[in-house]
């Protein structure tokens, strides 16, 4: 029979419980609500970004239909394709070099092709000493991934040369310049003997390989030489009709971007001869290669979009960073705003080593970023 003691300690008890259990439940509130006023807090700074981002992308993409005069080049395999913008809209689209320049490319590339059949078949451990200090021996046994005990280049490698013989069997009816036509019948006559005898002996190697790409370079060099010729004579003709299209006016502030593969970024053969054809005084800065992964569907409109941040960013680094040349100018290049810092932070090591890639003072930002711009440091030039 319970007593009033003992429910009065049930009651006492289950009272002390529940104030315990409020405590524990108050207290996980709190530290919820704590962590979700952070998370909420964070939120709020990261819109700002967002809400930047945004406003960015809206002015970049009205932009790009004030923008010109601009060429754009798509750096393709017939010398470049190339377009006349103004005010975002494409005034013509042409492709100015003769087709000899595809023709003497493609024979050249002949000995590539028959690399790029045999090259997963090599040993990786017969590098010929002559070779030695040329090839890294990592990348080697990375293209050579097959080895030099099977032979199943050996049909696909017929096949190419079915491909080159149909080619020279039919040279004379091409009509191409006479030197032109000799340098691509030796670069084919010599592919089928080499091939012809690599089928029979089921041997592919470095050494003999070389031995071929050897023999047939005087003639790629001749075929590499009309490619030249004639995209010069047919860019040059272009551009020249193009800025009495334009007029000289406008074509001072000319803007060129011409998209390439890495492997044709550098020193790339459209920007070589347009330069030429530029305000000299302008083409530092307007002449813009634009290095792409791939070949881009729609080139101009890559293009576009590549050139409007450019261009608004030029303006906008001389407003935002008005207390700042060298950050300023940093915007305005390829360089990231926090190449500087980092360098600091990493220490006087990577600080020298990146030190060639700073420009007009930039070493004075790793004093204060926004109250330099007329900062006497000495600057890097």
């Amino acid at each position: 029979m319970p007593t009033r003691r003992t429910v009065l300690g049930a009651a006492a008890a289950a009272g002390a419980a529940a104030a315990l259990t409020n405590l524990t439940t108050a207290g996980t509130a709190r530290a919820g609500t704590d962590a979700d006023r952070k998370t909420a807090a964070r939120d709020n700074i990261r819109a700002v970004d967002t809400g930047m981002r945004g406003n960015y992308d809206t002015l970049r993409a009205n932009l790009t239909k004030h923008l010109g005069p601009v060429i754009i080049v798509n750096n393709d395999m017939v010398g470049g394709t190339y377009h006349l913008v103004d005010n975002g809209t494409v005034l013509e689209r042409i492709r100015p070099v003769d087709e000899v320049f595809e023709l003497a490319k493609s024979i050249a590339h002949t000995p590539l092709g028959i690399y790029s059949i045999c090259a997963p078949y090599l040993d990786p451990k017969n590098i010929p000493a002559s070779q030695a200090k040329y090839i890294d021996p990592h990348d080697l046994a990375m293209v050579a991934f097959t080895g030099p005990k099977d032979t199943g280049w050996t049909m696909p490698l017929q096949a190419f040369a079915n491909t080159l013989d149909a080619a020279r069997a039919t040279l004379e009816e091409a009509g191409l310049p006479a030197d032109l036509h000799d340098s691509c019948a030796f670069i084919l006559d010599h592919a089928h003997d080499y091939i012809a005898d690599t089928i029979r002996t089921r041997e592919f190697d470095m050494k003999s390989f070389e031995a071929f790409s050897s023999a047939v370079y005087p003639s790629i060099r001749t075929n590499m030489y009309w490619s030249s010729k004639v995209q010069i004579q047919g860019v040059g003709n272009l551009l020249t009709r193009w800025r009495k299209q334009v007029g000289d006016d406008a074509w001072s502030g000319l803007y060129v971007v011409v998209l390439s593969l890495w492997t044709t970024y550098e020193l790339n053969q459209n920007s070589i001869i347009i330069k030429n054809y530029m305000n000299q005084d302008m083409a530092g800065s307007h002449l813009i290669d634009l290095m792409t992964a791939q070949t881009p569907a729609d080139p101009v409109a890559v293009a576009l979009d590549n050139l409007a941040r450019i261009v608004q960013d030029n303006i906008a680094a001389e407003m935002v960073f008005a207390a700042d040349q060298t950050t300023a100018d940093a915007l305005k290049g390829r360089q990231d705003l926090l190449s500087t810092e980092i360098l600091r932070l990493l220490g006087s090591g990577a600080t020298a080593s990146g030190a060639a890639a700073l420009t007009k003072g930039q070493t004075n930002q790793l004093v204060c970023p926004f109250h330099n711009r007329s900062a006497a440091t000495p600057a890097l030039v």
